[in-house]
């Protein structure tokens, strides 16, 4: 169960805007993934609880940010409540989309684990519903995610395989790069690992598909 924290800073210009705490886990159902978030004060100002299934699908998704709330899983695309600070109101969303992102790393472990692209296979284009702090308003947006290369890394243990892929925008065209080891984000626009007490988990091999024939 790997735990440990991410410092996170603007992509842009480096003001450092947090860390975020967590440890996850896989199972034989999937992926779970939490973590406290801290402001650059230390004071705390968000979370994040987000499971997926052995596909890589959002089961349940859980955000705090400044009093405002999220939750969320995959049904009939992505089906969320968003509820305000006052805890009076809540809205409810549904987009035709594969899943949900947002600031936190667990999303680019998710995306990946959603998508698994292969090296040489090119991209492959998503659909994803995006809630960042501090409001976590809801944006759809599409991505296309494509695997570059595969590092092996020597370790105690079994070997260590770096994953770096490559991201587009596909409104904007913006591209940046993420490395990913297991379950853990090594280095992200804004987001950089800073502490890890063990190794990073492996996903078992997704289920095979049924059998067309039975």
């Amino acid at each position: 169960m790997p735990r440990g924290h991410y410092s996170l800073h603007d992509p842009h210009d480096h003001t450092p805007l947090g860390e975020e705490h967590f440890h996850c886990a896989t199972g034989p159902s999937g992926w779970r993934y939490v973590s406290q978030i801290t402001g650059p004060s230390g004071d705390h100002i968000g979370s994040v609880d987000l499971t997926l299934d052995d596909l890589g699908r959002p089961v349940r998704l859980e955000l705090h940010a400044a009093a405002w709330q999220v939750r969320g899983a995959a049904l009939d695309g992505v089906t969320w409540v968003r509820t305000d600070p006052t805890g009076e109101h809540a809205t409810e969303g549904n987009v035709a989309a594969h899943a949900f992102t947002g600031a936190s790393p667990a999303f680019l472990i998710a995306t990946a684990r959603l998508l698994r692209p292969t090296l040489g296979a090119g991209a492959v284009r998503t659909r994803l519903v995006a809630f960042t702090p501090p409001v976590l308003a809801p944006r759809t947006l599409d991505q296309s995610w494509a695997l570059m290369r595969s590092t092996p890394h020597t370790t105690d243990n079994a070997p260590l395989i770096a994953d770096e892929y490559q991201v587009n925008d596909l409104e904007t065209g913006e591209q940046h790069t993420v490395h990913i080891a297991g379950d853990v984000v090594l280095a992200a626009p804004g987001i950089e690992l800073e502490s890890l007490d063990s190794p990073p988990s492996t996903f078992s091999p997704p289920p095979p598909p049924p059998d067309s024939s039975a």
